[in-house]
């Protein structure tokens, strides 16, 4: 079958060289590692599987849960491992995030619970986020596969790891490690050490990075394309960071979405735009609150309607939706609001003990924009030209 373009979005740095990923998982695509807002721009790509393993953590604002969260809710399936992707695959398997490796199992076991376990100083993009230092969850896995050979002793394998979380992750590599374990190693666990250590030690974040691109690409393959989960209700401040963070595709190039929020913002038309959709969300919320619902031909209807209404050919439609910053998904969110506006007004007379009619609405507003007016006059000129019309004085 013909793998799409962004069917699987990966987000590496130091765990995996981007050409590895590459040959493993052909078709994917690869970016950099994930900060505040990259998953929500991601989603632009319409993945089917996202893997997040690497992430920043301190240079700039790490990725949201609330950004993982909406993934899943879209119908994409979100796999964790190694690092930041580790990290918040335990935090978010109660939710549907997939984790994957030895990384991610002593996160959700509560056998590492500091972020800073993962934590390492590496390159820029240009030199492929090559690692400078050594995560301490590497040292700890060393230190286990030094045991299970019999390199090491409990004692002395305790000791390592003891020293290794005493550096700066920043400041952390195997020279250094060795010097600040040197006091508390026998003369015989130096050299079984260093014997062992030589045949190469096996770098965990690596290895759990391979197996969480492998379990995607897989998945990938064989699951259908993405239907949407659970509808959550984020909070407005997690609608508002999407809504600037987000980004919109016009053809092959992405438009940020403040960019465009800020463009129309300046238009003419846009208090009016503004106060309109501010309406119809305070009274579809109003409608939901009361136990109304859109049933499926409705929905249909509307969108129907709503396509009508934009006058766009079939085959045009996936551009316009990538364009207008939708999916199939939103489009259908969008709709349900216009169903159950009209639901609303509909049934206005019953919403409120003595509601309004539909004739006590069209008089309000016609009399406030002027219309009514209008009519009146209207009608008088046209009375005026009938003789047998009377007068009220």
């Amino acid at each position: 079958m013909k793998r799409r373009d962004g069917e699987l979005v990966v987000f590496l740095g130091p765990s995996l060289p981007a050409a590895e990923a590459r040959r493993l998982a052909p078709g994917c695509t690869v970016l950099p590692p994930a900060r505040q807002g990259d998953v929500w721009r991601a989603m632009s790509l319409r993945p089917r599987v996202i893997a997040l393993i690497d992430g920043v953590f301190e240079s700039q604002p790490s990725v949201w849960h609330h950004e993982l969260l909406a993934a899943m809710e879209e119908g994409v399936a979100v796999f964790g491992a190694s690092s930041m992707g580790a990290l918040r695959a335990a935090e978010l398997a109660p939710h549907g995030m997939v984790g994957v490796g030895q990384v991610f199992a002593w996160y959700r076991d509560g056998d590492v619970v500091d972020d800073a376990e993962v934590a390492l100083l590496h390159a820029d993009a240009e030199h492929d986020w090559r690692p400078l230092t050594l995560p301490l969850v590497n040292v700890r896995h060393a230190a286990a596969c030094a045991r299970k050979a019999r390199a090491l002793g409990p004692a002395a394998a305790r000791a390592l790891v003891e020293a290794a979380g005493g550096l700066f992750y920043q400041d952390r590599t195997w020279p250094r490690v060795m010097e600040a374990v040197r006091p508390a190693w026998s003369a015989a666990s130096r050299r079984a050490w260093e014997a062992w250590f030589a045949r190469g030690v096996e770098d965990l974040k690596r290895r759990d990075a391979i197996a969480c691109l492998q379990a995607a690409r897989e998945f990938a393959a064989s699951a259908p394309a993405p239907t949407p989960g659970t509808r959550r209700n984020p909070s407005s401040l997690v609608r508002r960071r999407r809504l600037l963070e987000d980004v919109t595709r016009v053809g092959g190039r992405a438009v940020e979405s403040a960019r465009v929020l800020d463009l129309l913002r300046r238009a003419p038309d846009a208090s009016a735009w503004a106060e309109a959709g501010l309406r119809r969300a305070l009274l579809t919320a109003w409608a939901r609150t009361l136990g109304l619902s859109a049933t499926d031909e409705e929905l249909a209807a509307e969108e129907a309607a709503w396509w009508r209404e934009r006058g766009v050919r079939p085959a045009r439609r996936a551009a316009f939706l990538a364009a207008s910053g939708l999916d199939g998904a939103g489009v259908r969110r969008l709709c349900e609001e216009l169903a159950l506006e009209r639901l609303a007004l509909a049934h206005a007379s019953r919403l409120l003990p003595d509601g309004p009619s539909w004739d006590e609405a069209l008089a309000t507003e016609t009399r406030l924009r002027g219309h009514w007016e209008k009519a009146a006059r209207a009608l008088a000129e046209a009375d005026a030209q009938t003789p047998d019309s009377a007068d009220v004085d």
